[in-house]
């Protein structure tokens, strides 16, 4: 009998199980979803869930994906859940796990983003969860996703993955800019609330969009910066600032962030939080880089909460010009 695995043809006996099938091929059932024929099999079902002749098996895992600690209990609250810091960092494009991990102690953060991606059943390789610091909040990405059903399909993936129901919503409308799709985010929004999870989506600097994502149930919006992994910085702070006034959820700026000054200024727009990854794992120093940029989170952020002072087309003397000589 033939089933096809992540793509790929697989003599099994009759009778085969999905845990039996697991087994042959040694993956720790804790570590990864299956699916069958496009319905998730739960993990409880396993050794129940006989499989058939043809049947299409995907079997998935969690690989590095993307996209500080303010020190003075100014936290970031998302949908009730309270995380010390306001930088949300990924784990992708980093040469090698153990350059991640020291990265991420380094950025003070305890929420990284993690992409859903079919196991490896050649080389299964270490697991990126063993590699991440201890306590951190995992977010699952809908990294790639160019439809609404492929995107409510992979967070279905990821949740029974075990790493419950926070998720970032993503799904791509255009290839060479990596911009999102408003509608098919919106769609794809609105499918998940219902089903329980906790919705961070992905969304263009548009403010109509963002509060379509509000209405929809989203815990926050996460309009970009720039286009994906570009290091452009914020190229509308307008329109961030007019989204940070138009919607009650938190602000969470994704993606183009390229150094830490971009950082700082999304903060001091009053922005909730900043998600990065590029502008981290690309630094030629990531360590150092992240280190930067939780220091810029912080003190952006320290601006905002003082008040800048108003912007004036002539100076104002520092100094009293009463007393001076003559």
């Amino acid at each position: 009998m033939r089933v096809h695995v992540n793509g790929r043809p697989e003599e099994i006996e009759p009778g085969t199980t999905v845990a039996a099938l697991l087994a042959r091929m040694s993956v720790d059932p804790r570590r990864v979803a299956v699916e069958r024929n496009r319905d998730v099999v739960p993990r409880a079902r396993h050794a129940q869930t006989v499989l058939a002749d043809d049947d299409a098996v995907e079997v998935v895992a969690f690989v590095g994906g993307g996209s500080g600690d303010s020190g003075d209990g100014d936290a970031l609250v998302v949908a009730g859940r309270t995380f010390r810091s306001r930088l949300i960092v990924g784990t992708g494009k980093y040469p090698t796990l153990a350059l991640m991990r020291e990265a991420l102690v380094a950025s003070g953060a305890d929420v990284v983003t993690v992409a859903v991606r079919r196991l490896d059943l050649a080389a299964p390789g270490p697991s990126l969860l063993d590699a991440l610091p201890p306590g951190m909040t995992l977010l699952p990405n809908t990294a790639g996703c160019t439809t609404a059903d492929e995107a409510v399909r992979v967070a279905r993936l990821a949740r029974e993955a075990g790493l419950g129901d926070l998720l970032k919503l993503e799904v791509i409308g255009d290839q060479r800019t990596l911009f999102p799709d408003s509608t098919a985010t919106i769609d794809a929004a609105r499918v998940l609330v219902k089903e329980g999870f906790t919705v961070l989506p992905y969304v263009g600097d548009d403010v109509v969009a963002c509060k379509r994502l509000e209405d929809a149930g989203c815990a926050a919006v996460m309009p970009l910066a720039a286009p994906i992994g570009s290091g452009l910085g914020i190229r509308n702070p307008t329109s961030i600032r007019i989204i940070v006034e138009s919607v009650k959820v938190p602000v969470i700026v994704d993606a183009g962030v390229g150094t830490a000054s971009d950082a700082a200024v999304a903060m001091e727009l009053g922005c909730a939080g900043v998600l990065m990854n590029t502008g981290i794992a690309g630094a030629r120093d990531p360590v150092r880089m992240a280190e930067a940029m939780r220091e810029a989170v912080s003190a952006g952020r320290k601006a905002f909460l003082a008040g800048r002072i108003p912007r004036k087309l002539y100076g104002t003397a520092s100094s009293p010009t009463e007393g001076m000589l003559e």
